[in-house]
């Protein structure tokens, strides 16, 4: 009886470790077979750096062999130093007359200035970078509170202001030709503007013809806007000036500017 319960025993504890076995086995089968794996979407990547595009290089263009000026143009010690602020004009100026006649090429080496008398050779440095170039003055600008000087396309390339729009240059001014209206310190007026509507401008002409009705009151288009321009019957520059500092009209700012 003992025998047999041996063998019985070991009978059962061999089916027992069989069937732990199986059960073990097909525990582990069944992980296999039924394991949820992630959908595979294709290889993620980092996401690409930005391109680096390097700025554009802007070329001065050439001014034509009219509108260079030579470095032997200027002799001697500037007559006229001055500091401030330098912008550009082009389109729409481009194609029309200046104040001393000839037709604004944005190409060639001119500038605008309130106050040098027109045909002055300058040199403009631009103090940011130490770029410099001659230029002459044919026109009369900017009309902006705290500019001294507007440079044509081709000068605003060669300094590097073009880029800049705006920036703090030098001015230095050689003596001047001899002023045509023979007035010791050229002819000075008073400009008014520039204003949206033409009636504006009528209406102040009107104005100011009744008030100084000795001086030559005008009124005209420009590319920015319509002026009114004040003529005085004595053009020196203190009395242009005497006039402008008894103008007060909400925006629009009297500006003294050389007419010669």
């Amino acid at each position: 009886m003992r025998r047999c319960g041996l063998q019985s025993g070991v009978r059962g504890a061999v089916a027992l470790v069989v069937c732990v076995w199986l059960v073990a086995g097909c525990h582990k089968q069944k992980q296999q077979v039924y394991q949820p794996t992630a959908p595979t979407l294709g290889e993620e990547r980092p996401a690409p750096a930005p391109a680096r595009h390097k700025a554009p290089t802007i070329e001065s263009a050439p001014a034509d062999s009219a509108g260079m000026i030579p470095p032997d143009a200027v002799h001697g010690p500037p007559a006229v130093t001055e500091t401030g602020l330098a912008s550009w004009y082009g389109p729409p100026y481009s194609g029309r007359k200046g104040a001393d006649g000839s037709v604004y090429d944005q190409n060639a080496m001119t500038a605008a200035s309130l106050t040098l008398p027109l045909g002055t050779v300058a040199r403009v440095t631009n103090l940011t970078n130490n770029q410099a170039v001659l230029v002459k003055i044919t026109d009369r600008g900017p009309f902006v509170r705290g500019r001294i000087i507007d440079l044509s396309l081709a000068a605003a390339k060669a300094t590097g202001v073009y880029r800049a729009g705006v920036a703090k240059v030098q001015v230095e001014a050689y003596p001047p030709p001899p002023s045509p209206t023979g007035i010791p310190g050229g002819r000075w007026c008073v400009q008014i503007g520039a204003f949206y509507n033409v009636e504006d401008a009528v209406q102040l002409k009107a104005d100011l013809m009744r008030r100084y009705t000795t001086a030559k009151v005008i009124e005209f288009q420009g590319p920015t806007g319509y002026w009114v321009r004040i003529n005085p019957k004595f053009a020196d520059k203190a009395t242009a000036k005497a006039v402008a500092d008894g103008i007060h009209i909400p925006d629009a700012e009297p500006y003294l500017t050389r007419t010669d």
